[in-house]
């Protein structure tokens, strides 16, 4: 009889897992179907992406912590992360036998990563899934074999403590980065042994020696173990992994669904909407049912609105933020309202709006070019006056120095003063000591973020009712005119007596990676970082012709030096062509320059080599740090055919559409469609356009005719027409007086 019962029990887990799986297959055919988050997860110098499992912009982010996706060893599983490549929060790993510190599953090749579910064979352990919900959380875990059963929970970081409650219950508090989280966890069935080790940083659960379904659903929460268990038992009040893992599909299906695309290979397909998926990791909203914690004032706040954190500006300005304008304005707005609040609650604007506060990184104010993309794109719905305060005080009051924050230094002062940051000379010791000691000034990136930003902020200076400010700001806003040497044709390192940097090399010179005077890339790649005022660099350089000659020797010059010896200084420096960095933000608007210059065909031939070349839909398919949409947004983007250059300039330049259609839904109702029909690696060059029946002549259009709805026609063919968009009246808006609110 005892025989009998055990198959009886087996026959029912193996109903159960088959039951779940039908469950969790779509019921039509879904766009879900093309991502694969394993994409990218292979760096080629630096990190790698993450096969992360979430709800869109959603809490709880899971993924198997291991080196990459190379490595045959999960170490745990987080409940959740802080940040995107940032800490993770609270460790779970199944174990079958005895136990011993450090233990690690090896993975079998049994493994599937989606959106929405996780599956995996671990050589001891048998069968883990995983799904999950907003603010949780559940894990199925199959035991095979006669032996010891466990789950392993783990403090990850400094400190915290771990409980057990009765004999299903487990809680935990770790605190990490100047704040606390918390999980409250049921299991479907009862421990039979608790063993801490570790200095009880790590809890063993036993449950028991025979072949067995183990499931464990949690709640995560910022406030207290309490709240952790509200939210668990509003979103998953059941047992059964195949209910959360329907949810969560149906919440991808969602936002995944919004754009439609017809042609292209199964391979483009899949690149397209996984950078789509990877283009809702961030922000995350992280209130909990009428409340959220707040590290930017250290309280719990009673609030009925979303609260959005953990946003890296400096990546996600340039693509994210313009995508998510685009399809989610509402959201957009509560993300802004966000940042709005923390202003309120901290003092300043956030530069990275980590979960556990500002974190000071890289270079600008760019909260300001976010900010004043989506009030000219119509979002409206946040406090502008407000807003334009904070980003004001940042501009003139707090330190523009790189991974600084606070108040101005020295170095502000000669900047307000002078119009540029001083660079030191080579090997010039540094005398300011709120430099960062390995970031250092990076004086001419600096220079040139901050005019652009100025830019923003004095678009802004009308709708928040200080239009006598416009005039200040965009004096600042030319200031990138500072550190522009005509004569070499380069953007150049400036010292505080106002001379030329010497002995300067464009492509190399500034110390480790380059630090000293630019960020993550050199001379080259910032010649182009004007976004506000390209019509003005591009006189600097001696016209538009002089521009594109320019623009065509950076894919073309050679490194003047081995690889070895450059990605030793530049380690960000990857995916390049010539000069040119595609794995590194402040390249993406480059190849769409040829716009601006009269030769569009250019542009629509690099993008279609740089996507073929650099977005795979392999292990290695992102050429750089992929930093939670901020580099695969671009890709969403360039892919449609049409990207922003400028963000407070609502155009977007036209490229070379890799579908032959694409059908995206708006908000307000309306469809806006990109045709290009026979669009192919071949038929790459745009022969005509017409935007709703009219003829489009110019390599460029306006949100504004976006929202409206129809169809851009876009006509292709295998040479390039050389005519279409070249007049100089063609070139898409950017220059200091151009006024994106008429």
């Amino acid at each position: 009889m005892k025989r009998n019962r055990h198959l009886i029990s087996t026959a029912i887990l193996l109903l159960g897992s088959v039951t779940a799986a039908m469950a969790q297959q779509p019921s039509k055919a879904s766009n879900v179907s093309y991502v694969d988050p394993t994409i990218g997860s292979v760096g080629l110098i630096l990190e790698p992406t993450r096969p992360a499992m979430y709800l869109p912009n959603s809490m709880i982010r899971v993924f198997p912590s291991r080196k990459d996706q190379l490595d045959d060893k999960i170490n745990y599983f987080p409940l959740t992360i802080a940040s995107h490549r940032q800490q993770s929060l609270f460790g779970l790993l199944p174990i079958s036998g005895e136990i011993s510190n450090g233990h690690e599953s090896r993975v079998s090749d049994r493994e599937e990563a989606r959106p929405y579910k996780y599956d995996v064979y671990l050589d001891d352990t048998d069968n883990v899934q995983f799904s999950p919900a907003a603010r949780s959380g559940y894990f199925s875990i199959r035991f095979a074999g006669n032996k010891p059963h466990s789950l392993r929970f783990s403090i990850l970081n400094k400190s915290g403590e771990l409980t057990v409650s009765g004999k299903r219950v487990i809680t935990g508090k770790e605190n990490f980065s100047g704040m606390s989280a918390y999980f409250y966890a049921e299991l479907n069935t009862d421990i039979t042994g608790t063993e801490y080790r570790e200095d009880n940083k790590k809890l063993f659960v036993s449950t028991g020696d025979k072949t067995q379904q183990v499931d464990v659903r949690y709640g995560i929460s910022f406030v207290s173990v309490e709240q952790a268990k509200i939210n668990l038992q509003k979103e998953i009040p059941a047992w059964g992994i195949a209910t959360v893992t329907n949810k969560a599909f149906q919440a991808w299906d969602k936002v995944l669904g919004q754009i439609n695309v017809k042609g292209g290979t199964p391979a483009q397909k899949r690149v397209f909407y996984t950078s789509l998926y990877r283009s809702y990791e961030r922000m995350v909203d992280i209130s909990e049912y009428g409340k959220y914690y707040s590290a930017y004032d250290h309280q719990v706040h009673n609030s009925d609105k979303p609260f959005y954190v953990d946003n890296w500006l400096w990546d996600t300005y340039i693509a994210l933020e313009p995508l998510q304008t685009l399809l989610n304005p509402a959201m957009e707005a509560d993300k802004i309202r966000s940042y709005v609040t923390m202003y309120e609650q901290s003092g300043w604007m956030p530069s990275f709006s980590i979960l556990w506060g500002d974190n000071p990184c890289m270079t600008g104010n760019h909260a300001a070019a976010w900010m004043a993309d989506a009030w000219f794109k119509g979002v409206r719905d946040f406090d502008i006056v407000k807003a334009y305060e904070g980003l004001k005080k940042n501009s003139l009051q707090a330190t523009l120095l790189p991974w600084k924050n606070g108040p101005a230094t020295s170095l502000d002062s000669f900047y307000n003063e002078h119009g540029y940051m001083p660079a030191l000379k080579p090997d010039e010791k540094e005398t300011v000591k709120e430099v960062h000691g390995f970031e250092r000034r990076q004086a001419v990136a600096v220079t040139l973020e901050n005019s652009y930003d100025d830019w923003c902020i004095a678009q802004l200076a009308k709708a928040a009712g200080k239009p006598e400010d416009a005039a200040l700001f965009l004096k600042r806003a030319a200031n990138y005119k500072n550190v522009y040497r005509a004569d070499k044709g380069f953007v150049w390192p400036k010292d505080a007596a106002g001379n030329w940097i010497e002995p300067f090399d464009p492509k190399f010179s500034g110390g480790q990676g380059g630090r000293d005077y630019f960020t993550e890339n050199n001379a080259y790649t910032y010649n182009w970082d004007v976004k506000h005022d390209l019509h003005g660099m591009f006189e600097l350089m001696g016209g538009r012709a002089k521009a594109e000659e320019k623009l065509d020797q950076l894919f073309r010059e050679d490194l003047g030096r081995s690889k070895y010896q450059l990605w030793y200084t530049f380690p960000d420096a990857t995916g390049m062509v010539g000069q040119f960095v595609m794995g590194n933000e402040p390249s993406f608007h480059i190849p769409y320059l040829y716009n601006y210059m009269g030769a569009p065909w250019k542009t629509q031939k690099r993008i279609r080599m740089l996507l073929d070349t650099w977005y795979t839909d392999n292990l290695f398919g992102i050429p750089g740090d992929e930093d939670g949409g901020g580099m695969t947004a671009f890709v969403v983007f360039s892919m449609m055919g049409f990207c922003p250059v400028t963000p407070g300039i609502p155009v977007y330049n036209i490229g070379s559409p890799v579908f032959e259609e694409v059908n995206i839904k708006l908000s307000n109702g309306k469809v806006f469609t990109v045709s290009a029909p026979g669009s192919s690696a071949k038929n790459k060059y745009i022969q005509q356009a017409s935007l709703n029946g009219q003829p489009v002549n110019v390599p460029w259009f306006t949100h504004e005719s976006l929202l409206k709805g129809g169809v851009l026609k876009l006509v292709m063919g295998e040479a390039p027409n050389k005519q279409w968009g070249n007049g100089e009246q063609a070139a898409p808006p950017s220059s200091l007086e151009y006024k994106p609110g008429k």
